[in-house]
């Protein structure tokens, strides 16, 4: 029976394993809203891991009823979401990108807060296997048998302004945001129209670029090492945010490749906390 080795793979370990009949691939590309960062896809050229499936937490296994953007759905619906891709309970899957590691750390904590604990990140995403020199297809799969899998949500996972809010005097919880310092400091616009620079009172600025290298994680002592620093090795609570709650989840993800477990992803992020509200916000 195929098991992973660890929740970060790499390309070689995928290539070998690519025909395992429990092997399902998944394609959780975004469109990057951050600088620097870009597709390697677009309208006029798509290239895929061979067997990848589409996973859309954009429109389709996200609330139907939210004005914010890719909000964590109800179980129900992630359920029979999650089956209509062909995923069992006994599924081996890898969530890969086409930016390298952006969007794919979301849908691997997507799947792990509903129970499946069978799920990695590739490391260094589609550009990584492109590099490798291994095969690729033009389009993504789209036939397959119903799945059974069965979810169980772990509400702690996702958490959203009220607990943040309580948290922010909390010496048991460390907000970590994983927005760059000018947007975290206020001196940077945001991306989104309307919404209010700065960062909430207590929280601790870790862009996410700073824990890649070349578009794949840094080792794991490294990361071991940033943490330490950032929350003093202690067991606290980490909460991660970001501008709508999808580059938190390259925080959690590097937390937990760190030894963390107490981790909990602000849905709403500074899409929502920024908003004109009463929320508290800061620029120092």
């Amino acid at each position: 029976m195929l098991r992973l080795p660890s929740p970060l793979v790499d390309s070689n370990w995928l290539n070998e394993n690519l025909h395992a009949p429990e092997l399902v691939i998944l394609d959780a590309s975004v469109a990057p809203v951050v600088p620097g960062y870009e597709s390697l896809n677009s309208e006029a050229s798509f290239v895929a891991i061979p067997g990848a499936r589409r996973f859309d937490y954009d429109t389709r296994i996200c609330k139907q009823d939210s004005s914010l953007p890719h909000m964590m759905p109800e179980q129900e619906l992630f359920e029979e979401e999650v089956r209509k891709l062909g995923i069992n309970s006994n599924s081996v899957i890898v969530v890969y990108d086409d930016v390298g590691i952006y969007a794919s750390p979301r849908a691997w904590w997507m799947l792990r807060a509903m129970g499946h604990e069978q799920v990695a990140v590739l490391d260094g995403g589609l550009r990584a296997w492109i590099d490798a020199g291994l095969a690729t297809s033009d389009s993504l799969e789209t036939e397959f048998p119903l799945g059974d899998f069965q979810a169980q949500y772990a509400a702690e996972s996702f958490c959203d302004f009220s607990v943040v809010l309580s948290a922010l005097d909390d010496p048991a919880c460390a907000i970590l945001d994983a927005r760059s310092s000018g947007r975290f400091y206020g001196t940077a616009p945001e991306p989104r129209p309307g919404i209010r620079g700065g960062h909430m009172p207590n929280a601790q600025n870790l862009p996410f670029p700073e824990l890649l290298d070349g578009g794949r994680m840094k080792p794991v002592a490294q990361l071991e090492k940033i943490f330490d620093e950032l929350v003093d090795g202690s067991d606290r609570r980490l909460i991660t945010s970001c501008g709508s709650g999808l580059t938190a989840c390259i925080l959690t993800f590097a937390a937990y490749l760190a030894g963390h477990r107490k981790l909990s992803v602000y849905d709403g992020s500074w899409i929502e906390w920024g908003a004109p509200s009463k929320l508290p916000v800061v620029t120092d």
